[in-house]
């Protein structure tokens, strides 16, 4: 009798906080199914950051089925990978990355099966064709939210209408030809990368690329969850493969992993200051705007003193994370007004980088202010905490629109940075608009709660894709 394949799954997330963290939680919620050996294929150079910075190699050293795989990037060590340097990573996907893992799904092992399942990150255009060369199925993992991908899949409507590259500087102008959108949404809401001049901008053609080559793998994965983006879901299903919706995604994996002892892993890649978690003990239930930009947004000098400015001019208590090197050009010879320092010695806590889960859900912290990543977005909606939104790219400027306008759990900052306004909306969030927020963040809290719960919609969601990926098995 013929021997079934060994389901084996291997997952390539892109080098980059968000998509490494989200895809990670994916790899622990399919190590929990019996009978799925995992690959977990990272590059050299996050790999080594994983391991100095989080408890991963020990987490999955429980999973005698997971396997950690290693990629180069082909840039030097001392390479900064910001968002200023995107084009040096995307150029090398093609020329270093691309062949590499070819090689890799080439190799075969005397004590793993061979992969019968590719799950890539949607950002990497040569995943799927490179898996197809192998005659491996492939599903497409997009770590952003319905809302943006469904803008991006509509790009060629907004060029066929004339709407792109935008002919004037009104960003408040209404746009029409994104469906289920047409209410509310602006130009400044649209995605970031469609701000370009010129329709052949590098960044907008990447983005745009990614979105309709997701339509070619066998499924996709989305970080959300039904009851959240429902109505722009129905209107993707059409011209996307099956779509799986498990959000949110570290939520879901606490609800799995019921009986593990995990309260404190994390997957980040920089030193987390747990530091701020005592300060935090020692306020007041609701009392402080915890204030952080991601992994990946940088900001001016200028733009960091109209934040500290307003923060402290709010009057309000504030947690801070000034991630290294996340202020460009700065002069550290630049002296701090005193005003900040004492302000800040009275009522802030500072710190390089910290536990996010943990302090979102922490009793003493009363609103975000934040970049509208979506990692951070579903965390902040667990938690439920209402949010000042200040979105700088990708995905981060349609996220805060509904966030402010469909979900209305937080205010929008977009396209300003003034302390006035920072104090203004600092103190909207904590007072003025404080039960109007949190009646509707309440909402929205509960409807994720109850979708990552056994029988929720994203709990039943997974539990159809690892069926789907068994089922791949005998496809190779």
């Amino acid at each position: 009798m013929e021997q079934k394949p060994i389901p084996h799954v291997l997952i390539f997330p892109l080098p980059a906080q968000g998509h490494v963290n989200s895809m990670l939680k994916l790899a622990e919620l399919l190590c929990l199914s019996e009978n799925l050996h995992v690959t977990y294929l990272n590059t050299q150079h996050y790999h080594h950051r994983l391991l100095r910075y989080t408890d991963a190699q020990t987490r999955f050293a429980c999973f005698p089925n997971f396997k950690f795989e290693t990629i180069s990037d082909g840039l030097p060590d001392e390479h900064s990978r910001t968002i200023e340097n995107l084009k040096d990573m995307f150029d090398n996907l093609e020329t270093v990355v691309k062949p590499s893992f070819r090689e890799l799904l080439n190799r075969k092992s005397d004590t793993r099966p061979p992969v019968t399942c590719v799950i890539g990150d949607g950002l990497f255009t040569f995943v799927v064709d490179v898996a197809k060369e192998f005659q491996i199925p492939t599903v497409s993992f997009r770590t952003a939210s319905a809302c943006y991908l469904w803008s991006l899949f509509c790009y060629q409507n907004l060029v066929e209408a004339g709407e792109l590259p935008f002919q004037d500087e009104d960003m408040d102008k209404m746009v029409a030809c994104v469906p289920g959108m047409e209410a509310f949404l602006r130009r400044k809401d649209l995605p970031s990368f469609f701000r370009a001049k010129e329709l052949d901008d590098p960044v907008l053609q990447v983005a745009v690329t990614a979105t309709m080559n997701s339509t070619r793998a066998s499924a996709s994965i989305l970080n959300t969850f039904e009851e959240l983006e429902g109505p722009i879901l129905s209107i993707m299903k059409d011209h996307f493969p099956k779509i799986y919706a498990i959000g949110p995604l570290h939520a879901l994996l606490k609800s799995k992993r019921k009986n593990a002892v995990s309260t404190t892993s994390s997957n980040s890649l920089w030193e987390v200051d747990r530091s701020c978690l005592e300060w935090l003990d020692s306020q007041p239930v609701k009392s402080v705007v915890y204030v952080s930009f991601g992994s990946i947004v940088s900001m001016k000098i200028d733009e960091m003193f109209e934040f500290w400015h307003g923060l402290v001019d709010s009057g309000k208590r504030f947690l801070w994370v000034h991630r290294p090197n996340s202020v460009l050009h700065r002069d550290e010879k630049n002296p701090i007004p005193a005003k900040l320092l004492e302000g800040t010695k009275e009522r802030g806590y500072i710190v390089g980088w910290s536990p996010q889960e943990e302090v979102l859900v922490h009793p003493a912290v009363g609103g975000f202010v934040t970049h509208s990543g979506w990692n951070s977005t579903l965390e902040t909606m667990i938690a439920g905490v209402p949010m000042v939104c200040w979105p700088q790219l990708g995905d981060q400027q349609i996220n805060s629109r509904f966030v402010s306008e469909v979900w209305n759990v937080g205010l929008d900052m977009k396209d300003t940075c003034e302390r006035s306004m920072i104090e203004k909306l600092v103190i909207d969030l904590m007072d003025r608009k404080k039960d109007e927020l949190s009646k509707s963040m309440d909402k929205i809290s509960q409807l994720a709660r109850k979708s990552i719960s056994e029988g929720g919609s994203s709990y039943r969601n997974l539990d159809a894709l690892i069926e789907v990926i068994k089922s791949m098995s005998l496809e190779v």
